[in-house]
C-alpha cells in the first residue's frame, strides 16, 4: 500500500497509550526492562518479559524497546555527550533521518519519547521510503536557526542513498542552505550509521547503535524541541 501521509503526526490510539494518566506504568515498565538489560538479559526476551506482564500492545512495547537501555550504555553514552558550546567552529555530522523525522514528528503532534539516556525518539518508521510531509520544510528551518546558534563550521548530513526520494531530500536541503546561507553538505550513503559510528568528528543522532560507539555526541533533536517546539507532546519514560 502506497504512504500517502500528508503529516508526521500522532497514531490515532497514542493519545489514550500514552497519555498523562499512563505515565507512571510506562516509567515502571522502562525501569524494569533496563534493570533486565543491565544483567544480560537479551532485549527481544526482557521486553516480551515486560510487555506482557503491563499488557501492553504493540506501540507502547515498540515505545519501551526505544527508551530503555543497560545502565553502562547509558553511562558511556552520557560521558561522550558534548554542549552546543563545544561546536563552536567544529564540522558536525548528522544521521539525516533519525534527527529530521524527529522534528517532523514533534511539529507534527506525535509522541516524542524522552529516553532513558537522555535523547528524544519517536515512534515512527520508515520502510524504505521518505515521503515529504507539511512538517519537512519547517522542520528544516528549525535546524537551520539551529546551525547559527552552534556556530558550527559546517553540517553534513548523511541520508541512506538506498531510501526512496533521498535525492530530491538532498535537492531541497542544498537548495534551502543556498539561499539562507547555511553551511550544509548533504550527502547520500549506502549506511549513514557505519559513516558516523567510526566519524572522527563530533555526530548528531539517537541511534542507541551508533551511540554505543561514537567518539562524541551532540544531542541535536532534542536541544532543537526544547529550545522551538514548546508544544511537543513529550512523554517522558526515563525515571525521575
Amino acid at each position: 500500500m502506497p504512504d500517502t501521509r500528508t503529516h508526521r503526526g500522532p497514531h490515532p490510539e497514542d493519545f489514550r497509550l500514552f497519555a498523562p494518566e499512563a505515565w507512571p506504568v510506562l516509567r515502571q515498565a522502562t525501569e524494569d526492562l533496563c534493570w533486565l538489560l543491565s544483567r544480560g538479559y537479551a532485549a527481544s526476551s526482557g521486553l516480551k518479559l515486560v510487555g506482557d506482564r503491563y499488557q501492553f500492545v504493540d506501540r507502547q512495547r515498540a515505545a519501551l524497546a526505544r527508551s530503555a537501555c543497560p545502565e553502562e550504555a547509558r553511562i558511556q553514552r552520557k560521558s561522550r555527550r558534548v554542549g552546543a558550546d563545544q561546536l563552536s567552529g567544529r564540522p558536525l555530522w548528522l544521521d539525516g533521518y533519525n534527527v529530521l523525522t524527529t522534528i517532523e514528528v514533534a511539529l507534527g503532534g506525535g509522541v516524542i519519547l524522552a529516553a532513558c539516556d537522555g535523547t528524544y525518539r519517536d515512534i515512527a518508521s520508515m520502510h524504505g521510503t521518505y515521503r515529504k510531509v507539511s512538517e519537512t520544510m519547517p522542520a528544516l528551518e528549525l535546524l537551520g536557526d539551529m546551525t547559527a546558534a552552534c556556530c558550527s563550521s559546517e553540517w553534513v548530513w548523511y541520508f541512506d542513498r538506498p531510501v526512496s526520494n533521498s535525492g530530491r531530500l538532498k535537492t531541497i536541503m542544498q537548495d534551502m542552505a543556498a539561499e539562507r546561507g547555511w553551511p550544509w553538505r548533504v550527502e547520500l550513503v549506502g549506511s549513514p550509521d557505519r559513516v558516523l559510528a567510526v566519524a572522527g568528528e563530533i555526530i548528531a543522532t539517537a541511534d542507541s547503535v551508533v551511540l554505543d560507539r561514537a567518539r562524541a555526541w551532540f544531542n541535536l533533536a532534542r536541544e532543537t524541541i526544547d529550545r522551538q517546539v514548546p508544544r511537543a507532546r513529550i512523554v517522558p519514560l526515563a525515571a525521575g
